[in-house]
């Protein structure tokens, strides 16, 4: 029977391939990627982050080390504590050793290696989680869902719920789901501090949602303006913006403020009026120096549903995230964290639960870090006197670190910086010399990134400049940590600071 003519053709074609010499366009070019990807903007692992890496590698590999007038380069552009020597505590890795080798167990080591509460604490898990090598529940481990409630029960002496609690791989992770399960649209909006950490302005353009920027008080300690907010609020829906929600980071990053109570009721408030979802990032928690204090959203909240509760505080949606990649713990290559929903219902609640569920669940060893940081050893178990000493010395160290920067800011002429109340950062005011901006204009960058970028070339340390973070227009700043040790690096700081006004001046 004879073919259709297009199989033929076809049987020709394959028989006879046209061979052309033409190079093919490659399939994958920028305006043919998802441009929401393309616009997305993360100043911490930016520009200054890869040039750091490049000096870095240089210094390793000693190319062309010698004309570098530094030997070490001081990475203050991330809040990453290990990597800047924070020693890890030693219940917690422990255990999490025990539970990647659980076959050690079974020989006689175990019992001259670790204390008894380390071994039982890692039986315990074992029988919890099984290995830590298998996928757990998408929403985490339920024993450690119901280790977390404790926690915060004892925190804020109100109830939680293990099945309102999501594990996450980081907190980062968490805040991705939520915004993701929110955003449903261009129009909608979601209120974001400035200066804010990027990862939420870098979500929302991923989303191709809307950001309504509120701008935080720095003459009042970096504080919260309700006032302003309404007005934020207000002017956004005029433009026809949807507002669904509000962040708030307490301690603050990259500000380090830490909210007063009566803040926290004030955005409670708000919220209420408003409809807004609350979205309390608090990873910097146990990061507070006194006489601040450290108040949660979820115990506010309880208590104005307690208090009122024919108010409609019962409608207040809160999400508030907790991570072990900060704090005392700072494990941050382990990424741990969790999430717990108040007030949200079923149906919002099952869409939240399908949507972790496409991940599959977060890091397993993570999850048992996430048990630890929120049940550590208590006074009277074998390891409590070490973990004690562990805890205090690392918040120490902290606090010290934080106040020998701020001294030095005090010192280099045009900068201004608010007293240290806690999380990881300093962020400074730098009044830069007109000559210096007009230079910086001039090759194409913001004055305050020039800074950074001629910092990192003289010194070798490694901020993020506030252009990063969103600041009002004409004002400049930079955010370092403040967990390096020693001093040099700070001295280097001054000194460069004092030689660029003088050569701008």
């Amino acid at each position: 029977m004879k073919q259709p003519d297009n199989l033929s053709t076809m049987a020709a074609v394959a028989t006879n391939p046209v061979i052309t010499t033409a190079i093919p366009n490659k399939a994958l070019q920028l305006k043919t990627l998802n441009q929401n990807v393309v616009s997305a903007q993360y100043a911490v692992r930016g520009e200054l982050a890869v040039k750091a890496e490049a000096y870095r590698q240089k210094l390793q590999q000693q190319q062309d080390a010698a004309n570098l007038s530094f030997k070490k380069i001081i990475s203050a552009n991330i809040g990453n504590p290990q990597q800047l020597g924070q020693k890890p505590i030693t219940f917690f890795r422990q255990v999490l050793s025990i539970l990647e080798y659980p076959d050690i167990l079974e020989t006689d080591y175990a019992e001259k290696l670790y204390p008894a509460d380390v071994i039982e604490r890692a039986r315990r898990l074992l029988k919890e989680i099984g290995s830590v090598g298998a996928y757990s529940h998408s929403m985490g481990v339920l024993g450690v869902r119901k280790s977390v409630a404790k926690f915060i029960e004892e925190r804020d002496g109100y109830p939680s719920n293990p099945d309102d609690i999501f594990l996450t791989t980081g907190a980062s992770a968490g805040v991705n789901t939520i915004l993701t399960t929110i955003c449903s649209s261009p129009t909608t909006g979601i209120l974001i501090p400035v200066p804010q950490y990027p990862l939420y302005t870098a979500t929302l353009s991923l989303l191709n949602a809307t950001p309504v920027p509120y701008y935080l008080n720095e003459l009042n300690s970096w504080s919260t303006e309700l006032p302003h907010i309404r007005e934020e609020i207000h002017s956004a829906k005029s433009n026809g913006i949807d507002v669904k929600s509000i962040v708030i980071i307490n301690p603050g990053n990259p500000t380090g403020a830490s909210l007063k109570e009566s803040d926290v009721r004030a955005v409670i408030e708000l919220a209420r009026e408003e409809s807004l979802v609350v979205i309390a990032d608090e990873v910097y928690q146990t990061n507070v120096f006194a006489p601040n204090k450290f108040v949660s959203f979820k115990k506010v909240l309880a208590e104005a549903m307690k208090n009122h509760p024919d108010q409609g505080y019962d409608h207040v949606e809160l999400v508030s995230l907790h991570s072990t990649s900060k704090g005392m713990v700072g494990e941050c290559g382990h990424r741990g964290g969790y999430f717990e929903l108040v007030n949200f219902s079923p149906e919002v609640h099952a869409q939240i639960y399908k949507l972790v569920s496409i991940s599959l669940c977060p890091p397993v060893i993570g999850q048992a870090l996430v048990e630890l940081m929120v049940n550590p050893p208590r006074k009277g178990d074998p390891s409590y006197p070490r973990y004690e000493s562990e805890y205090n010395a690392i918040f120490a160290t902290l606090q010290s670190r934080a106040q020998a920067l701020y001294e030095a800011f005090q010192r280099m002429e045009g900068v201004s910086c608010n007293p240290p109340q806690g999380s990881m950062y300093l962020f400074p005011t730098i009044r830069l010399p007109e000559k210096l901006i007009q230079q910086a204009e001039k090759e194409g960058k913001k004055p305050d990134e020039w800074y950074c970028l001629r910092m990192l070339d003289e010194t070798g340390v490694c901020v993020v400049p506030g252009s990063g973070f969103g600041q009002k227009k004409g004002e400049w700043h930079f955010r370092t940590t403040f967990l390096a040790g020693g001093t040099d690096w700070i001295e280097r700081i001054v000194r460069f600071h004092e030689k660029l006004w003088e050569e701008y001046r």
